[in-house]
């Protein structure tokens, strides 16, 4: 019933997927998970391009529009299966924007657990700066965000992944490089231990009924309607946060995302369907183009179905 509700009858599929058509060239790593992408002949104006100092799989399709400037693309991977992850870290606001990545059937496997950390010389979760990224830019590991409080007054900060942990257990050194202080956001425990622990286990469910999902998630950087506040070294605190998703099978695409205020009480009790928000939304909220290296007509056709539609084509 579930897979069912996954991905709708054939009577219904022209309201809720955009079809694959032509889509053989369209970027699309998929099983193998290692694609460099090479982008797409089917007309696509708003797509990643590769310049100079730009990472080749910014063409794949989890990734949004790069913003440049004084943003790089941070792509961390292992040599067994390619792209962990790939996040924007902003040099200038000292934060990442989102960080993005694909489940598939083949990196869809548990074979480490989080807790096997504790059995290391260090005994706990591997947090640690990011090599990649200048350490004067980045939270220390300890103190900064456990010592800073929402608003001044409320609950502690997490180290808050983005890229969550669960999400790369396929591997030991991928699921160590989630634990990077750039792919970490500030969030009280009401938040992340609860109904973004929640949303996140609804994404790695939906990945075992898709070919591949790909997945870009973050917390508002971009203007002070967005930040909540700052830790007690300046590292911003996003007022918001959502998670970008894109599900493939044979029939096509579909799209949809979360949109969640970051408080500081327990959102639980309204259900993690009331956040849901259809991708032109999402993006109108954040500034960020989400799934641009997809063709035009096919982008177009997923990111403005209505929420009612979205909702029933995601099985709320």
């Amino acid at each position: 019933m579930r897979k069912n509700l996954f991905f709708i009858s054939l009577l219904t599929t022209t309201l809720f997927f955009a079809s694959c058509g032509s889509n053989e060239s369209i970027t699309d790593t998929g099983e193998n998970g290692g694609g460099n992408g090479s982008g797409t002949d089917i007309a696509n104006v708003n797509k990643n391009t590769i310049s100079t100092g730009q990472p080749k799989e910014i063409t794949r399709l989890e990734f949004p529009k790069v913003k440049g400037g004084t943003s790089e693309v941070i792509v961390h991977s292992t040599p067994a299966y390619g792209m962990t992850y790939a996040s924007e870290w902003d040099h200038t606001l000292r934060s990442q924007r989102w960080s993005c990545f694909e489940i598939y059937k083949s990196n869809n496997v548990k074979n480490w657990s989080r807790s096997g950390w504790k059995q290391t010389s260090w005994g706990g979760d591997p947090f640690q700066k990011d090599p990649s990224v200048p350490s004067s830019e980045q939270p220390n590991v300890t103190g900064e965000f456990s010592g800073s409080y929402y608003k001044g007054i409320g609950s502690f900060y997490e180290r808050g992944h983005i890229c969550a942990s669960e999400d790369r257990v396929y591997s030991k050194d991928a699921n160590e490089q989630t634990f990077y202080m750039t792919n970490m956001q500030p969030q009280v425990g009401n938040l992340n231990e609860k109904i973004w622990s929640d949303m996140e286990a609804k994404v790695r469910d939906w990945a075992s009924n898709a070919d591949t999902l790909y997945v870009c998630k973050g917390g508002t950087i971009d203007g002070d309607d967005k930040i909540i506040d700052q830790t007690k070294s300046g590292f911003i605190v996003p007022r918001y946060f959502f998670m970008a998703v894109l599900a493939k099978n044979s029939m096509g695409y579909k799209a949809m995302g979360f949109w969640i205020e970051h408080l500081d009480v327990d959102q639980r009790s309204k259900g993690i369907g009331s956040f849901v928000v259809n991708i032109e939304d999402l993006e109108q909220k954040t500034g960020i183009d989400f799934f641009c290296n997809l063709p035009d007509d096919v982008e177009n056709q997923v990111e403005s179905l209505s929420v009612d539609k979205v909702k029933i084509a995601w099985g709320f």
